[in-house]
């Protein structure tokens, strides 16, 4: 068994313990086991963690077609998944967008305010237009639609939705163009988030920072053209472009902020 962790990181330990969990129920109940909310590496890790395991399939679905995360559901051979055996629920937040503005941060961050774990909510969903959308485990639906009133400093209604109703989420990445001395890890962290290099660099060893939705401990890792990168409690950007260098050899780069 310790054969199957050195494929993978160390941090990630936890998440094989419970899928590896989760298959056994399947095979010794040979009933379906669903899952919370996995982003897109924990997807992987699930898929390659199944291999060829003929007693155990995997499905996953996020209540729209794009959507980045998904529940899984594990179950035996004889069952078909359906849509509705993911149990996910999707919402539309109503607010009065003549008088005020919401961002991504502001749905997220006021969700999170709940006390809910973001395994239990999927994607947010935004357009131009400003609406917002956003998908949540059907279990928490209940308690989502009576303590969920206010979203930033705005006054919000939910309103639940068809999948069919999904908005085509534009994620919009504001561009902000800048210069750095390098193209380190810790140094695009600090950039973008304001932060002393060494308060980043706590952050990187803690296990606080993703990479492509994968965990990266080393503050000297080199950032390429779009790579993703968040920080736990500080959003995420995107590095949209790398240019060339100054004659002080800076590089010109330009990161997207999410909206």
């Amino acid at each position: 068994m310790s054969t199957i962790y050195q494929h993978f990181r160390p941090e990630e330990k936890e998440f094989i313990d419970e899928v590896l969990e989760s298959i056994r129920q399947v095979e010794e109940k040979y009933a379906p086991k669903l899952m919370d909310f996995l982003d897109p590496r924990q997807q992987q890790i699930l898929s390659s963690l199944l291999g060829k395991n003929s007693e155990v399939k995997a499905a996953f679905f996020g209540g729209t077609e794009q959507a980045e995360r998904k529940r899984g559901l594990l179950y035996p051979p004889y069952f078909s998944a359906q849509q509705e055996d993911f149990q996910v629920t999707l919402f539309e937040i109503l607010y009065p967008k003549k008088f005020a503005v919401l961002n991504h941060r502001d749905v997220l961050g006021s969700l999170m305010g709940l006390g809910l774990r973001r395994e239990k909510f999927g994607d947010i969903l935004a357009n131009k237009e400003g609406r917002f959308q956003f998908i949540a485990a059907a279990e928490m639906a209940d308690f989502v639609k009576l303590h969920y009133r206010q979203a930033g400093k705005v006054s919000i209604e939910l309103e639940e939705k068809k999948f069919e109703e999904a908005i085509e989420s534009e994620e919009s990445w504001q561009p902000v163009q800048t210069t750095v001395t390098s193209l380190r890890l810790d140094v695009m962290i600090s950039s973008y988030a304001k932060l002393s290099r060494q308060k980043v660099q706590t952050m990187i060893k803690s296990g606080f920072v993703k990479v492509n939705w994968k965990v990266v401990d080393n503050p000297a890792f080199l950032c390429a053209e779009g790579d993703i990168i968040s920080v736990r409690g500080k959003g995420r950007c995107k590095l949209l472009l790398i240019d060339d260098q100054t004659k002080k050899e800076k590089w010109r780069i330009t990161l997207g902020l999410l909206k």
